[in-house]
């Protein structure tokens, strides 16, 4: 019924081009009611009962804007959610309570970020292209930096498999604290490297720009992002670590993104959080009052608050389904 009534009403918009005695006022209107009934069409597409959050009406809710650019973040075992300021060089803490305090200043200048499970929090300390393990009272230590010889284009976002070997996508922004304006290296990657840092290899340079990452160590699967070139790949992890099978999951890039237990990948952008169910189709967009929604996790005492930094706030949703691993 909604097809045919759109149909009905961009027929008569049509003839109303050719109609003078109506006016503009008349036309535009006309105009307005056509985009408006386009727009229903196009909601009408996304099935409310696949939707992700608790209700059909739910809103993000805004848990604080004291920042200016949030990102990376990811959850410990008791819920508690870290996340990053990158040009305020801090790293954030939200406690199951509902506080933010400061976790730690400076902080490497962090970006992506995921809890090792040996409760260690790994950052992508891009300040100096170097991956940091960071103890629960904040001291850190570099675990790595440079590959074959070369600085790293700027570790971006990382995931630690259930074995601890982390993998890392490493695309090239520019950033105002570094001295240097250019790559050393020729191409933008993911790699992998074992829990101490030892061991870095390369596993996919055939990517633009690659950027979020998030795995499923029971399932054996590898979600990365390439926004560079508006894709999100799905690999095998082989026994050996490596990646095998890559195929395109969705027609979307991405910044960060996130998985939960029904095998749902949250992305994100500029309208929010993209909700792609296991089978790659777009389910639901949860929208943001934000032009740009940077990184997600799924955190809180069961793990089905969303958390959703964007620009300089961070805002939480609930959802039905808990987050897989610790991120």
């Amino acid at each position: 019924m909604l097809i045919q009534n759109c149909f009905e009403v961009v027929l008569k918009v049509n003839r109303m081009r050719t109609v003078t005695r109506f006016g503009k006022k008349c036309f535009g209107a006309w105009v307005l009611l056509a985009s408006g009934c386009l727009s229903q069409l196009a909601s009408a597409q996304e099935d409310v009962t696949l939707w992700v959050t608790e209700s059909e009406d739910a809103k993000v809710q805004l848990v604080s804007d004291q920042y200016k650019f949030t990102e990376g973040p990811t959850v410990d075992t008791d819920g508690n959610v870290y996340f990053t300021d990158q040009p305020n060089n801090r790293i954030a803490l939200w406690k199951t309570d509902g506080t933010v305090v400061d976790f730690l200043k400076p902080a490497g200048r962090s970006n992506g970020m995921y809890f090792a499970h040996d409760g260690k929090l790994i950052a992508c300390a891009d300040e100096a292209n170097q991956m940091w393990e960071i103890g629960s009272d904040g001291s850190h230590r570099v675990l790595f930096e440079g590959f074959e010889g070369k600085r790293l284009n700027g570790p971006n976002d990382v995931w630690i498999d259930i074995n601890g070997t982390m993998y890392f996508t490493d695309p090239y922004y520019q950033r105002p604290w570094w001295e240097h304006e250019q790559s050393e290296l020729k191409k933008q990657s993911v790699y992998k490297v074992d829990r101490d840092g030892s061991n870095l290899v390369c596993v996919d340079d055939a990517l633009v720009q690659p950027n979020g990452i998030i795995g499923d160590s029971g399932k054996r699967i590898l979600f990365v992002a390439d926004i560079g070139d508006k894709k999100t790949y799905k690999y095998k992890i082989a026994t050996d670590g490596s990646l095998l099978d890559r195929e395109v999951f969705c027609r979307r890039g991405s910044d960060g993104m996130t998985l939960d237990t029904q095998g749902n990948v949250y992305l994100t952008g500029s309208d929010g959080v993209y909700v792609y169910n296991a089978s790659g189709d777009h389910i639901q967009t949860i929208r943001v009052p934000e032009s740009w929604s940077a990184n997600v996790c799924l955190g809180g005492y069961d793990r089905r608050t969303l958390f959703i930094t964007a620009m300089d706030s961070i805002y939480t949703i609930r959802v039905k389904h808990a987050g897989v691993g610790s991120k």
